[in-house]
């Protein structure tokens, strides 16, 4: 399985991997927010082309499918199965935590995203990456009483912190992880999307 096309749209950033056995090319744009749905098939033609890659030459699609942004994660999700069902491949999810995770060597650490107005997810790892603390939504005030090193990679102002490179995370991550295979992927919710919890009011 060393071929593959890997999407991520789960945060203000897009990331399009495409690998055709040791042939690598990425493609990172790290600020295109709510243009997701615009640009990310041209990427995508862009990637395929430039590793000389046709989907059916795919062994699997792969997408990040968060937490992050409610929109973006639906447009990865969504382009990876309609990839998946073309070319009768299956899919592999990856969690924006695993993401991060699969770039850390630290055996106890803290996954943090930034979930806005002073929040965030949080999933905490321990040895073999086994999960230590499941995916929660914190406030920042519970972020900083976390007694381990935190790991992200968006521009957090969070004590004991380190940034990774979102691009540079996702062939790591896809690598590690191909052997997770499924026939269908789905979004990772840690919270209800503000419209849902504005229905509540």
């Amino acid at each position: 399985m060393n071929n593959f096309l890997a999407i991520d749209t789960s945060s203000r950033y897009l990331t399009v991997l495409a690998v055709k056995g040791e042939k690598i090319v990425l493609n990172h744009l790290p600020d295109c927010a709510m243009k997701h749905s615009v640009i990310l098939m041209g990427e995508v033609e862009k990637a395929l082309k430039q590793a000389s890659l046709t989907p059916s030459e795919c062994d699997f699609f792969a997408a990040v499918t968060g937490p992050g942004s409610f929109t973006g994660i639906r447009i990865g999700i969504a382009t990876a199965k309609g990839f998946a069902l073309g070319a009768d491949k299956p899919l592999l999810p990856v969690t924006s935590f695993d993401l991060i995770a699969y770039n850390v060597t630290d055996e106890n650490f803290y996954t943090v995203i930034d979930a806005a107005h002073g929040y965030y997810y949080v999933c905490g790892y321990g040895k073999d990456r086994a999960v230590t603390f499941p995916p929660a939504y914190l406030s920042e005030r519970l972020v900083c009483e976390l007694e381990a090193p935190l790991y992200g990679f968006e521009q957090l102002s969070l004590p004991n912190y380190t940034r990774l490179d979102a691009g540079k995370c996702l062939y790591t991550a896809v690598c590690l992880n191909k052997g997770k295979t499924s026939e269908t992927i789905s979004a990772l919710y840690v919270r209800k999307s503000q419209a849902e919890e504005g229905r509540k009011c």
